[in-house]
C-alpha cells in the first residue's frame, strides 16, 4: 500500500463522478466532494499529516468557478513539487449523457436558461479538454452500470487492506413464523430428521450437543454441509468482487429451534475456518 495517495476525481457532468467517489469511500479512501480550488493545497497538506486521509479522493468539476482555466496549472505544480497526486477523468458519449440527464431531470451546469442540453455537454467537453490531457487514467462510462464503475475503481485503486470484507450473517428461523424478509440466500432444512419428535430432545435447541449430534449425524447432513460449503466457497468471492458488503443466508426448519440452528452453527464454523467473517442469529430459538 502506498503511504500517501491522492486522487483527483473529475470529468464530464453525468459521467459518474459521485458514484465513483462513493466507491472510493467504500474502498477505504477519505473523500471530499466539491472542494474549492483555493483549498486544494491546504487539503493536501492536511492529508500528508493525517493517517486517516493518507489515501484520499477529491471530487472536482466544472461547477467550481475557474476550474477549467486554473486547475491544469495547479495540478502541474503539484506534480512538479513531487506530491503523490493523480487524476481520474470520467467521460461518456453524448448519447449516454443526454439519456442520464433526461432520466434524472437534473439540469446540466452549462445548459441552463435557453442553452440546449446537448450544447451544454459539448461546451463542457471542450472546456475540459486541457484537464483531460493531464489525466493519469480515463474511464469511459457510456456502457457502465454503477456496479461496473465500482469494480473499475476497486481494480485500479484498491489494495488488500482497502477492500472491506464481505460480512456474512446466517439467520435461522421457523417456517411456521414466516420467512425473514432480508435474505439473500435461503435453504430449507426440513428434509432432515426432526428432533421435535424425540421426547428427550424436544425441549432442547440446536445449540445443545445432543440435538446437534442428532441432526448432524443424520443421513444426508454431512453431504449437505459439504456441498453447501463448496457452493459458498465459489459464491462468496464473486459477491465480494461485485462490491457486496453484506450477505444474509437463511436456514429454515419447521420451528426454528433444532435443525436450522444445528446446521447454522456447523456451517458458520466451517466458513470461519476458511477465513470468512460470519455472524449467526437465531430468530426463533426462544419462541
Amino acid at each position: 500500500m502506498n503511504s500517501s495517495r491522492m486522487v483527483i476525481v473529475t470529468g464530464l457532468s453525468g459521467s459518474g463522478r459521485s458514484a465513483a467517489l462513493k466507491s472510493f469511500e467504500d474502498t477505504g479512501y477519505y473523500c471530499v466532494d466539491n472542494l474549492p480550488l483555493p483549498l486544494l493545497e491546504a487539503f493536501a497538506a492536511f492529508a500528508h499529516g493525517a493517517p486517516r486521509a493518507a489515501r484520499s479522493a477529491i471530487g472536482l468539476d466544472v461547477r467550481e468557478k475557474g476550474f477549467p482555466e486554473q486547475f491544469p496549472a495547479l495540478f502541474t505544480r503539484f506534480r512538479e513539487a513531487g506530491r503523490a497526486v493523480e487524476m481520474l477523468f470520467l467521460e461518456a458519449n453524448d448519447q449516454a449523457l443526454v439519456r442520464r440527464f433526461s432520466e434524472t431531470r437534473r439540469p446540466h451546469p452549462l445548459a441552463r436558461g435557453e442553452t440546449p442540453l446537448l450544447d451544454g455537454i459539448r461546451q463542457e467537453r471542450e472546456a475540459l479538454a486541457a484537464v483531460r490531457n493531464l489525466a493519469d487514467r480515463i474511464i469511459d462510462t457510456s456502457d457502465y452500470t454503477v456496479h461496473d464503475l465500482r469494480q473499475a475503481i476497486q481494480l485500479h485503486y484498491a489494495d488488500s487492506s482497502g477492500l472491506r470484507p464481505l460480512v456474512t450473517t446466517i439467520v435461522t428461523f421457523g417456517y411456521k413464523y414466516g420467512v425473514p424478509y432480508n435474505l439473500d440466500l435461503l435453504f430449507d432444512l426440513r428434509f432432515l430428521p426432526n428432533p421435535h419428535f424425540v421426547p428427550d430432545l424436544k425441549p432442547l435447541t440446536g445449540e445443545d450437543a445432543l440435538v446437534s449430534r442428532y441432526v448432524l449425524d443424520a443421513p444426508g447432513s454431512e453431504e449437505f454441509l459439504s456441498r453447501l460449503q463448496d457452493f459458498l466457497a465459489y459464491l462468496l468471492p464473486r459477491y465480494r468482487s461485485e462490491g457486496k458488503s453484506y450477505l444474509v443466508i437463511g436456514f429454515g426448519c419447521t420451528g426454528g429451534r433444532h435443525r436450522s440452528v444445528a446446521v447454522a452453527q456447523a456451517m458458520a464454523e466451517r466458513l470461519r475456518h476458511a477465513g470468512h467473517e460470519v455472524n449467526v442469529k437465531h430468530r426463533d430459538v426462544g419462541v
